[in-house]
């Protein structure tokens, strides 16, 4: 028998299908919208300060761009919390990152390859997880196939966070760039941190700024927040600038 180095779509199904707390209990329980506003996934603590529920919002999609490091913080969060979390397409995610973070492999999936159709992947994968994480190799998902998507993650009170792509009207768009590392002299030097600088937009209210730290800690990285600016709060500084 030939090997198999993909699991087929119905594997796929059947094995979210046997997760504990999710599975058929999820498929048969359909949140309402209002409890899924109370509830969020965890994420390292200095990145909540930036989001507008503290959280990722369980049942929504989330279109972000940027530092891997933060995807690995996400997974992180999510599966030492006791989560099951999954990632489609994105092979180049370091999961020595994500385990420096606190990440637990034994819930964690990686589909490096999801062959032709990645979206479809990481559907079936809402079924069962609490967060997957997709990569879409730099392509553009259909707003009508975005809206089917999207119904089901709100239906089984998972969050997908896309990548890589273009997704159009996320609940949450989230980027990052390299702010500057901690550490390195004039070409020598050993790195003791790496600074992100964070841009959050969502739907409903002001777009956020700010710059998160990541150190490592003993065995461990450590998340540290050094500023949070809301947009309100950035144009009155301008504003005063200008004055001045």
């Amino acid at each position: 028998m030939p090997p198999r180095d993909k699991p087929t779509l119905d594997e796929l199904r059947r094995r979210m299908a046997a997760i504990p707390g999710r599975g058929e209990a999820a498929a048969e329980r359909i949140p309402h919208a209002a409890e899924l506003r109370r509830e969020a996934l965890a994420v390292p603590p200095a990145l909540a300060e930036l989001l507008p529920d503290g959280g990722l919002v369980k049942g929504s999609v989330v279109a972000y761009s940027g530092a891997s490091s933060l995807l690995a913080g996400l997974l992180a969060a999510v599966t030492e919390g006791g989560g099951h979390a999954a990632v489609v397409g994105v092979p180049r995610l370091g999961l020595l990152a994500a385990v420096e973070m606190g990440a637990q492999l034994q819930r964690l999936a990686v589909v490096a390859d999801p062959g032709p159709d990645p979206v479809e992947v990481a559907a079936v994968l809402l079924d069962g997880l609490d967060l997957v994480v997709l990569g879409l190799a730099g392509a553009a998902v259909a707003p009508s196939r975005t809206r089917v998507i999207a119904a089901r993650a709100r239906s089984k009170g998972a969050t997908l966070v896309v990548t890589d792509g273009r997704w159009p009207n996320p609940s949450l768009r989230v980027d990052t760039r390299i702010a500057g590392y901690g550490g390195l002299g004039a070409g020598r030097g050993r790195l003791r941190s790496l600074r992100l600088e964070v841009a959050v937009r969502g739907k409903a209210g002001p777009p956020c700024r700010g710059r998160i730290e990541l150190r490592p800690s003993a065995s461990r990285v450590e998340w540290v927040a050094l500023e949070t600016v809301a947009a309100a709060d950035e144009a009155t500084v301008e504003a005063h600038g200008a004055a001045s």
